[in-house]
């Protein structure tokens, strides 16, 4: 049995959460035809309901943003219409749910693009490895570099999607800045090689985030948008020169907004030694600090009790046990995720996790 702490209520934006157990947002490729939310898709994140908070897997903003196969959109009627089943039966079940917002840069291929066209990103640069299209693997491309209009119109796609969650039933977004899609591809100068107000010194690496976040917290209050960053993952062939620096930038340059939350992927999913100082990233922020990268329960407690986080997300174990609060709560077994059903498929690995007995 865990201490208490975990279970505590917090209040995040304009929300009470009733515990500090969060359900990351994870990729799950089950999406229907149209990129569209299934009612097996209402059903597993009903399913985790007693989350203090789901923050959904990533949703495109536009068919551009698309980088996989069968993930859903947040940009066609039919979407939206999905969406909102999940909606209501995560609330059904007195649950709170954010929508994260996705544009994939570019990790895509032109399998995936409409018209067959080039992923977008900031820089002409080909990342290395493999883009999984329906086709299977295929090498990524070297992407087309956006002008300046087409970087306006991608902040007004975002905006457009955050109204569309609200109008789906979400409680709140989250903008996906992590794990090497577009928005961290303008942060790290690995990606960014830039000559425009858009590239060059951390406050120009950091002007598209800042345009998403202005023009999304305009258009549904930023009380109920949250930003997720990942700091040091090399995933997607991503890497900065200092992330300390920008990353510090970037926090304080998130702080006046009143932000829902920031989110941060701690480390680097391929292993590797720390590079960067979190608690100077989270002093620069000044609010609701959630931490992610394979927690235990015990870690989490850690976190939460020391002050070192306000709340803790849960990847693979949230997957894998639907009443993972209970289960931390009368300090159960847990069950295992089984990756081989991580990606695709139906209801195996998805809605048919035990609950406890």
């Amino acid at each position: 049995m865990g201490n208490k702490i975990l279970f505590d209520p917090v209040t995040v934006g304009s929300h009470i959460l009733s515990n500090r157990v969060v359900m990351a947002p994870m990729t799950r490729n089950r999406a229907g035809e149209g990129n569209v939310p299934t009612d097996l898709t209402a059903t597993y994140y009903a399913q985790r309901a007693t989350a203090g908070l789901i923050i959904t897997e990533a949703a495109q903003i536009s068919p551009q943003g698309v980088g996989y196969p069968l993930t859903p959109g947040i940009h066609s009627p039919e979407q939206l219409a999905g969406w909102k089943k999940v909606s209501d039966a995560v609330h059904a079940k007195g649950g709170t749910v954010y929508l994260q917002l996705w544009h994939v840069g570019r990790v895509s291929h032109p399998l995936l693009q409409p018209h067959g066209a080039l992923p977008v990103a900031p820089s002409p640069i080909r990342p290395r490895g493999d883009a999984i299209t329906l086709e299977g693997k295929k090498p990524f491309v070297i992407p087309r570099e956006l002008d300046v209009h087409e970087i306006e119109e991608i902040v007004e796609q975002y905006a457009r999607a955050a109204q569309n969650a609200m109008a789906a039933g979400f409680d709140g977004v989250e903008i996906h800045a992590a794990n090497g899609y577009l928005i961290d591809q303008f942060l790290r100068d690995g990606s960014n090689r830039r000559k425009d107000d858009y590239g060059g010194s951390p406050a120009n690496r950091l002007r598209f985030l800042a345009d998403v976040t202005k023009a999304v917290s305009g258009a549904i209050g930023a009380e109920k948008v949250g930003v997720r960053i990942s700091p040091e993952n090399t995933f997607n062939d991503m890497e900065d020169s200092d992330p300390q620096t920008i990353f510090t930038a970037l926090a304080h340059m998130l702080k006046p907004y009143g932000l829902a939350y920031l989110h941060v992927i701690e480390g680097d999913l391929a292993g590797g030694v720390s590079r960067v100082d979190y608690g100077e990233i989270r002093k620069a922020f000044g609010g609701i600090w959630m931490v992610n990268g394979g927690y235990t329960q015990k870690r989490a407690e850690e976190a939460v009790e020391s002050g070192l986080a306000d709340l803790v997300s849960f990847g693979s174990l949230f997957l894998a046990n639907p009443d993972l609060v209970e289960r931390f709560r009368k300090g159960a077994r847990l069950n295992r995720p089984d990756p081989a059903t991580f990606y695709g498929g139906g209801a195996e690995g998805y809605t048919d996790y035990p609950f406890m007995a």
